[in-house]
């Protein structure tokens, strides 16, 4: 008779939680891990020159074998974004609804590294999939994307369900319901605990219908004469359905501008997820022989984030869309928190450009997310003994704690985890047992995980104070410098009008390096440091300013000539040539090596 253990079970959120976006979880059920999403997050402001954020995974690269695979809920970056970076490290199967899988195949193909994976597998709300002690299914929730699903592990212990992004919306329909039946059915079973979306639990009202968003949007669209300039994420794919329907209602065609939106588009519209009669998509050469009341112009950035697009319209860069002041851009999205500064500057910039500017957050409340009524009801159908809050800043987490707490569950049930807690279950009991490190990943063009804090420091610095570079030539056998430290300033200083600090600035560094020099025990990197150092406080106190300072210190030795005694020619070998020439150029000198920072 085989005999009956208890899982062990653990929980770690390597993002998802006190942030907003870059959800990835991981479950580990005897020696299985299990990982939930795997997104991405734009970067907050002060990440300067920084594309996207994925999560540090560097802890799973010592569990590989133990990974599963990787469960999707929906196909929007927060939820499939770090997925080929993540595929780059671990070969493991994936698995989702056919709009997700599709929508992560193409973000697969657009990466060189892994464009060949194919370890895709569909499943829908009917799936069953079995893993020895664990056997995954799933169940239809309503998002901006069709096809959302929530994932369920039954375990030993109970079972572990994991939202997703979800809402309640009865006015849904088709690939957007929710199957009531079902979350009834999974509480009815037993729920040990709930990972449940906050990123709406500051929402007090009704969150606005997709129904009626879809009038509102008809109705700007009857009741504006002139073109409409439309932004949206590319991957909401309701929202684009609904500007389609507008436009179609109101007589207008729809330039698609941006090609993440082209190739989402054409992906949905290949599934039937998207619908549009033939000829209401036009290039923007045919859109120009219309009149402005007959065209609508879909905007989407890189990733699918409109507002960059949008600035870079704004400012008159883009070489097919010139705004004019009869233009609408009409902004049907709303911006991440870390977007907020970007948003209130690209509105500026819009208005400058004479366009009228319109939100639909200004009227509407158009959140694809959960309010604190649908959290509320989502808790009743579950009935779970834990949850775990995901999906937001900590306010919004601490909000879904509260909300618990008014339906029963107590608050020692519920935990508000960080990155890199681990949730461990011991006797039926969760807890908060160790923490593993884990940190953000920078994407910076094609560099990944190779910029870190001491890179942005320097950014920031640069982007604030400007370099100051100081380039010296010594002789360390004889102790004296060769020629005057030159020194070089971009962003600091207008060096013109700053021509007596430029020179304060030689004589000092010409000081620090014959001290230097003098010294019994000559050392580089003391020499270095002992420039940035004293050229630094003397800067800030005649500036107030800590601009990077580089210093650049080349070193030559003398040589006496080299008499050549020999009558045979020489220079058939290549390295005496070399040698022959570097003589000849240098009349003795030889520059042995350049010590630059």
């Amino acid at each position: 008779m085989k005999e009956y253990i208890l899982s062990k079970i653990k929980v770690i959120p390597f993002g998802g939680v006190r942030e907003n976006g870059k959800n990835m979880y991981a479950v580990e059920v005897n020696e299985q891990i299990f990982i939930l999403d795997c997104g991405l997050k734009y970067p907050e402001n002060e990440l300067m020159g920084i594309d996207v954020v994925i999560p540090d995974w560097s802890y799973l690269k010592d569990h590989a074998d133990q990974i599963t695979g990787v469960f999707l809920t929906q196909g929007h970056a927060d939820s499939i974004g770090a997925l080929p970076y993540f595929l780059m490290d671990f070969r493991v199967p994936v698995f989702g609804s056919k709009l997700t899988v599709e929508l992560a195949k193409l973000a697969v193909k657009n990466n060189k590294q892994v464009k060949k994976f194919n370890d895709f597998h569909v499943v829908d709300p009917n799936t069953e999939i079995d893993f020895d002690d664990v056997t995954v299914t799933f169940f239809s929730t309503t998002h901006t994307i069709p096809q959302t699903l929530g994932v369920v592990l039954h375990t030993d212990e109970g079972n572990i369900v994991y939202t997703g992004d979800f809402k309640f919306d009865q006015t849904a329909r088709d690939d957007y319901k929710t199957d009531l039946s079902q979350l009834a059915k999974i509480g009815d079973e037993g729920v040990l605990l709930l990972m449940s979306d906050s990123a709406g639990a500051a929402i007090t009202g009704a969150s606005t219908r997709e129904k009626d968003i879809a009038e509102y949007i008809r109705d700007t669209f009857e009741n504006y004469d002139g073109r409409i300039v439309v932004g949206s994420v590319a991957s909401n794919i309701m929202r684009v359905q609904q500007i389609l329907d507008a436009a179609v209602a109101t007589n207008r065609n729809v330039v698609l501008s941006g090609r993440d939106l082209e190739q989402i588009i054409d992906t949905a519209m290949d599934l039937g997820k998207i619908k549009v009669p033939d000829g209401v998509l036009i290039s923007m050469k045919e859109a120009n022989k219309l009149s402005p009341e007959e065209v609508v112009i879909l905007v989407t950035g890189r990733m699918g984030e409109p507002l960059k697009a949008l600035n870079t319209i704004a400012n008159g860069d883009d070489s097919n869309i010139k705004l004019g002041e009869h233009d609408l851009v009409f902004i049907t999205t709303t911006p991440s928190y870390a977007m907020e500064t970007m948003e209130q500057k690209v509105t500026d910039a819009l208005y400058r450009a004479g366009a009228d500017v319109k939100f639909i957050a200004q009227d509407l409340n158009p959140s694809g997310h959960a309010n604190q009524n649908d959290e509320q009801l989502m808790l009743n159908f579950m009935k779970p003994k834990y949850l775990m809050p995901i999906q937001g800043e900590y306010r919004l987490l601490d909000q879904h704690a509260i909300l618990a707490e008014e339906v029963g569950i107590p608050r020692e049930n519920v935990f508000l985890m960080n990155k890199g807690d681990v949730l461990t279950l011991k006797d039926g009991e969760f807890y908060l047992g160790d923490h593993v490190e884990v940190g953000n990943t920078m994407i910076d063009g094609i560099g990944v995980g190779d910029i870190g804090n001491i890179v942005l420091r320097d950014r920031r610095i640069l982007s604030e104070d400007g370099i100051f570079v100081v380039v010296a030539t010594i002789d360390r056998k004889n102790k004296k410098i060769v020629t005057r430290p030159q020194i070089t300033s971009r962003g600091f200083v207008f060096v013109k009008t700053n021509r007596q600090l430029m020179k304060q600035s030689a004589d000092l560094v010409e000081k620090v390096i014959q001290e230097d020099l003098d010294q019994k025990e000559f050392d580089w990197s003391h020499l270095k440091q002992n420039v940035r150092e004293k050229l630094n406080r003397f800067l800030f106190n005649q500036t107030k300013r800590h601009p990077v300072i580089l210093p650049v210190i080349m070193e030559i030795n003398q040589h006496p000539k080299h008499k050549n005694h020999s009558k045979k020619k020489t220079g058939n070998k290549p390295q005496d040539q070399a040698k022959s020439q570097g003589s000849s150029r240098s009349r003795g000198k030889k520059h042995r090596q350049s010590k630059a920072n």
